[in-house]
């Protein structure tokens, strides 16, 4: 019998000679820049994805398979910009290996990039395993091209600025999210996103969660925009800084409570905590290193007899408050009350590789994984 990684490499090798990188914020398409590892998927396993599924709670393969179908929207999004044609098509084998099948792209208004992708799982053999996806709604993050830089770094600022959900390109994902559950129901659905994209998937999770429908999340790199503290060496300095600014989101929440009515629910924050994305992060990323403080902080405040405080401090930012305290409609994308955090503690050799993809579904990684729920 002919084994699936023999049908598979030649293609993935393929994909890998045409050095199309397009692995992260701020990445590139160019030719012979640092190469898509294309071949860490044949080295995955000798076996079909629906092999991995009935595997049940093998992290490794269900991350692993996330990470590259969101990989497929990059290659996807790098396929259109180089004009491929053909032979010269460098997508589908990142998502035909593991028997999805693309059923649609989700394509940006304002410039009309490639920035996200729906894709049906269809198996060679009919299975019976309630982990195993039937959709994968995947989404990309910036690519550092002309065609698509502008949009995406707008985009990037509109996540600092708390105001993602007001774009017309979450509008459209947002719609596509809305489609897919009501054609399929949210019980086999999964998101999936890096940097930008986790973004995208986070702020969808979330809009879906506050309907009572709870989604299987893949959230690569997400962005936590704030004061770097978790790059801070002294453990002590870092905990006095994050209980000093805990005391004055909370003292802030109170005042303007006082004033002008809860400035977040405190009903939808709780109602929020029943939808546990994962989170996968590393240490050596500025861009989400944060959440890495943010969870654990919480616990050590519940440990020091201040957890009322810190429930009030994690439902706000200081940046969202003073919004709200003007009438402006903001959506903090880092205010998660619960996760299940995975952090690669693996050696990063510079930041390109701290928030790269490709780390994702490396299986060799020193991962360390917990889980916060909200009470």
């Amino acid at each position: 019998m002919v084994s699936h990684v023999s049908l598979l490499a030649e293609p993935l090798w393929r994909v890998k000679q045409h050095n199309c990188s397009c692995q992260g914020l701020h990445q590139s398409c160019q030719d012979g820049h640092n190469a898509v590892v294309a071949t860490d998927i044949v080295r995955m396993k000798d076996q079909p994805f629906y092999g991995f599924m009935l595997k049940r709670n093998c992290q490794h393969h269900r991350r692993s398979v996330a990470a590259s179908l969101v990989q497929g929207v990059y290659v996807l999004e790098c396929d259109r910009q180089q004009n491929h044609q053909g032979s010269e098509i460098l997508a589908p084998p990142w998502w035909e290996f593991f028997h999805f099948e693309l059923i649609r792209k989700l394509v940006d208004d304002a410039d009309s990039s490639f920035f996200g992708a729906i894709y049906e799982f269809k198996p060679p053999a009919p299975i019976q395993d309630s982990n195993a996806p039937k959709f994968v709604i995947a989404f990309r993050g910036t690519i550092t091209k002309k065609e698509s830089l502008a949009r995406d770094l707008t985009l990037d600022l509109h996540i600092i600025q708390n105001c993602l959900h007001r774009s017309t390109r979450f509008e459209i994902a947002m719609q596509a999210v809305r489609n897919v559950v009501s054609a399929a129901g949210s019980s086999n659905i999964w998101l999936a996103g890096h940097s930008l994209g986790s973004a995208m998937a986070t702020l969808a999770g979330k809009s879906m969660a506050k309907m009572g429908i709870l989604l299987e999340s893949f959230l690569f790199n997400p962005p936590f925009f704030s004061a770097p503290i978790e790059r801070i060496k002294y453990k002590n300095v870092k905990q006095g800084i994050r209980i000093a600014s805990s005391l004055i989101t909370a003292g802030l929440s109170v005042a303007l409570t006082a004033r002008h009515g809860t400035p977040v629910s405190e009903d939808s924050f709780a109602l929020l905590s029943s939808w546990i994305p994962n989170l996968f992060v590393n240490p050596d990323d500025h861009i989400c290193s944060e959440y890495i403080g943010y969870f654990e902080h919480r616990r050590n405040m519940e440990e020091i007899g201040a957890g009322y405080i810190e429930r009030l401090a994690t439902q706000n930012s200081i940046g969202d408050l003073f919004l709200t305290a003007f009438g402006k409609e903001s959506e903090p994308l880092h205010l998660l009350p619960s996760a299940n955090l995975t952090v690669n503690l693996s050696p990063s050799l510079d930041f390109r590789n701290a928030h790269g993809l490709h780390q994702w579904w490396k299986p060799d990684l020193h991962l360390q994984s917990k889980q916060y729920i909200y009470r």
